[in-house]
């Protein structure tokens, strides 16, 4: 069954990234570049699979025991990823980030870091001129809070 599915996938998906490629050669330079550095690579990958699900030795043994149960390693690495996400969406990116790198180091790096993440991102975001949004003022007051609880921070210990 699983190879009847990844077959189908394949050549759905060697038919659709194919009619893509081949509908955008007729539009101009810049409407077509990005559906072909895209779909040319994806045509290239969904052959090669089906190439190798058509390939396959038909000869291979069935095995009718059970799938084996995923190991430790797999359900932590999981939890980690499910935590990471569910951090994402409770807390935002400037603090799931840092709480996440902080694993195993002192709370004064943590908030280093988050202080660091919202400072870069509206520089990301708004530091370009053509927003005419004043960035400067507001990463200045952020830094003031910054070496104002930085230094309490650092001032105590962990």
């Amino acid at each position: 069954m699983a190879k009847k599915a990844s077959l189908a996938l394949s050549v759905a998906i060697v038919l659709l990234s194919g009619w893509g490629v081949l509908a955008a050669l007729d539009w101009p330079l810049k409407a077509k570049l990005f559906p072909l550095v895209i779909g040319i690579p994806l045509f290239c990958l969904a052959a090669a699979e089906l190439y190798f699900s058509l390939r396959k030795d038909k000869s291979e043994p069935r095995s009718d025991a059970p799938e084996a149960a995923p190991n430790a390693r797999t359900l932590v690495a999981a939890g980690w990823i499910g935590g990471f996400f569910a951090a994402i969406v409770l807390a935002g990116f400037p603090l799931a980030v840092p709480a996440f790198v902080r694993r195993g180091r002192p709370w004064h790096l943590f908030f280093l870091l988050a202080a660091a993440a919202l400072a870069v991102q509206p520089v990301i975001f708004f530091g370009d001129p053509r927003f005419h949004v004043p960035v400067l003022p507001f990463i200045a007051v952020l830094a003031a809070v910054a070496l104002r609880r930085g230094r309490s921070l650092l001032l105590t210990r962990t």
